[in-house]
């Protein structure tokens, strides 16, 4: 038990704490008694809330106040500051801005000393208001409450002298503690019967650390963002960035992470390695290595993720979706981004080794974006094809046909190596596909449709076209392949259409015709080749394949048929009954062969028309030479040059058919086809009618 002295003590100090607050309360009475009978108060309307009267009447009291007191607010300020009437001294503020009593420098000030002491107070939502509102205050002033020392972020802290009613800066954990242990004293001496200046809210409902602590950092965060937009030092706002980050990775807002670290930041990326590092967020520190262009250390990282995805599931920055029914889709969305995420650092790096060391895990994810790294443009120099080409895997023949297509019909590559490797590729792979689509059709008789549409949607391509069409375009378009390698390689295949482009390629045309009227029975495409050949006897050798066939097939009457009709004139009518059998129905092709003995008659006939026509033409053009030859002129010593008019005497002289004279050195310089008049002889022919026009 205490003895009766240290109770009487105790009894003494509470009865002189009781007086000393009694004294305090009149003081303040007489205060506002004093206040209130002031003249010039201004007149408070009744119709407002009570809470707004109140603050329109202690506006007026406090511009009454600086009537009277002049420059003296300045210390009223602090007083109530220091007694926490925090709501009083704003609204003094206030008055004293909107008055153009206090500069604009001061006013910041005092905002950031209300700011410091609320944040001391706890509450921070207010404190950070202040900071807001007060222009001169700098981030730096709060980095020694985000980081603990030692920091480098610290030393950046300016040394602002305040009116010292607040402590000296702290962590922010020291500040919450030291506030809740303040609300424990004052809980304490509120059962004694002491009042305190502690917020009654937290008297009646003390907060706990963990709220505490979170919104703090939530506020801390809330004004960094804000500073972010201001024009600040360089290195206060690598302080900025950097500190987000820390407080972003406390309260666990990984996308608000993640999202700075994607974007333009000032983050210094060596301040956050090993705090990522232990806490697991590994795509924070990937992106921010990539953005700062650490390439190689970002690749790493991603390449990590997804390959070891499942061992690192327990990381905290990783946001995957699960497949209730297929749980290995949580495993593909993962990898899915890790390899996009690193492909949009190989797409523009230049770097050929690095690309090609991270080319192979991104392939076994996506093939798509491993073509995308090899053909992109946004790089400054290209890769070199050889290198390239070594370094894909075999067994990715998708990505290796898609590169060479790019270098050839992109980059315009004209190296046959190219063009033969892309077609020998694609050989193998129309192989292959021809030999996979036989097994399936052997394999889907009487296999329920909607799971041949199920088993046709697993199939999947970076290509948009079949293998088959993009092989016969390729054989067709380009001339640098070697035509005799890949015809080795299909030769005992069943691709007939390609075997036939390259038999066209080697000048095979009974290979070819062969194949498109025999094998593919494609008559229009045989015809074709034929108008190509342009000889009368390619169109005879059809037809006798047509009609010969082999192989114990029937002859193929209508296609002969066809063929008389469309091309007819290009055949011997003669050489056609000789080659159709004795067997063969006449009816079938008798109205043809008829036509076709009408139309070399008419042609016969239509040629001995032309010929004689020809011929009369040929000799009225002879009698009228004969004639021209046959002029006589008559020069004297009169005779001028219808050029020069020089006398021509005995001088050589030339004639032109429209009977103009020149002397033969104007007869060469003008030539024998103009005339003096100017008339030009090649283009405006002189014919005098004959006997055939005259008839």
């Amino acid at each position: 038990m205490a003895s009766p002295e240290r109770i009487q003590s105790k009894g003494r100090f509470l009865a002189a704490m009781t007086s000393r607050l009694s004294l305090f309360s009149n003081a303040m009475h007489r205060s506002v008694n004093g206040l209130l009978g002031y003249e010039g108060v201004e007149v408070i309307n009744p119709e407002v809330e009570r809470e707004n009267a109140e603050e329109e009447e202690q506006r007026g009291r406090w511009k009454q106040e600086l009537i009277s007191y002049g420059e003296a607010f300045g210390e009223q300020i602090k007083d109530l500051l220091r007694k926490k009437n925090f709501k009083e001294a704003i609204t003094l503020i206030e008055v004293l801005a909107d008055e153009g009593a206090m500069t604009k420098e001061m006013l910041s000030f005092i905002h950031a000393q209300v700011g410091f002491l609320l944040l001391f107070d706890l509450q921070f939502k207010e404190a950070v208001d202040h900071f807001l509102l007060s222009e001169n205050m700098q981030p730096s002033e709060l980095f020694p409450f985000i980081m603990r020392d030692p920091n480098r972020w610290t030393l950046l802290a300016p040394r602002k002298r305040y009116w010292g009613l607040h402590p000296p800066p702290t962590h922010l954990e020291n500040v919450i503690d030291d506030g809740l242990a303040a609300i424990q004293r004052a809980v304490f001496l509120k059962k004694a019967g002491v009042e305190t200046a502690v917020s009654e809210e937290f008297l009646l409902n003390p907060p706990s650390r963990a709220d505490l602590l979170e919104s703090a950092i939530e506020n801390m965060i809330r004004y960094l963002q804000a500073c972010r937009e201001r024009d600040l030092a360089v290195s206060v706002k690598e302080g900025v960035d950097t500190l987000l980050i820390y407080l972003y990775r406390a309260v666990n807002r990984v996308e608000d992470m993640e999202r700075l670290a994607s974007s333009e930041n000032n983050c210094v990326v060596e301040e956050l390695e090993a705090l990522l590092n232990d806490s697991g967020h590994l795509r924070t520190l990937a992106l921010l290595y990539a953005g700062k262009g650490m390439s190689s250390k970002a690749l790493s990282i991603w390449r990590i993720l997804a390959m070891n995805y499942l061992s690192s599931s327990s990381h905290k920055d990783q946001f995957e979706e699960t497949d209730l029914q297929d749980s290995s889709r949580k495993l593909s969305f993962s990898q899915e981004t890790a390899s996009i995420e690193a492909a949009k650092i190989l797409e523009e790096s230049s770097d050929q080794e690095l690309v090609l060391q991270h080319l192979g895990w991104i392939a076994d994810i996506n093939q798509v974006l491993a073509v995308q790294i090899l053909i992109s443009e946004k790089r400054t120099n290209l890769l070199s094809p050889d290198e390239v080409i070594a370094a894909i895997d075999p067994k990715k023949v998708e990505i290796l046909q898609r590169y060479l297509q790019w270098l050839i019909e992109d980059q315009d590559s004209d190296d046959s190596q190219f063009h033969t490797a892309y077609a020998l590729l694609l050989a193998r792979s129309a192989l292959a596909t021809y030999e996979v689509e036989l097994s399936t059709q052997d394999s889907v008789v009487g296999m329920p449709e909607n799971e041949m549409k199920v088993s046709e949607l697993g199939r999947t391509s970076i290509f948009a076209s079949p293998v088959r069409e993009r092989f016969q375009t390729f054989l067709q378009s380009s001339d640098l392949y070697d035509a005799e390698e890949v015809l080795d390689m299909i030769e005992e295949s069943e691709l007939w259409l390609e075997k036939a482009i390259l038999y066209r390629r080697l000048g095979q045309e009974t290979l070819v015709l062969q194949i498109l009227a025999l094998k593919l029975e494609n008559l229009e495409a045989a015809e074709q080749y034929c108008s190509e050949i342009g000889r009368p006897d390619a169109y005879m050798q059809l037809l006798e394949m047509y009609l010969d066939p082999k192989d114990g097939r029937e002859p193929m009457i209508k296609a002969a048929v066809r063929l008389l009709h469309n091309h007819g004139e290009m055949l011997d009518p003669l050489q056609v009954l000789q080659k159709f059998s004795p067997d063969t129905p006449l009816q079938v092709a008798s109205d043809t062969i008829l036509r076709i003995l009408r139309a070399r008659h008419h042609h016969h006939r239509q040629g001995q028309i032309v010929h004689n026509l020809s011929r009369a033409l040929d000799i009225d053009a002879s009698l009228a030479r004969l004639e021209q030859r046959a002029r006589h002129v008559q020069i004297n010593d009169e005779s001028i040059c219808d050029s020069c008019h020089a006398r021509l005497g005995t001088k050589l002289f030339a004639m032109y058919p429209d009977d103009a004279i020149v002397c033969y050195k104007c007869f060469r310089r003008q030539g024998e086809s103009t005339s003096v008049s100017g008339r030009d002889f090649k283009k405006e022919i002189l014919v005098n009618p004959g006997w055939l026009v005259t008839r």
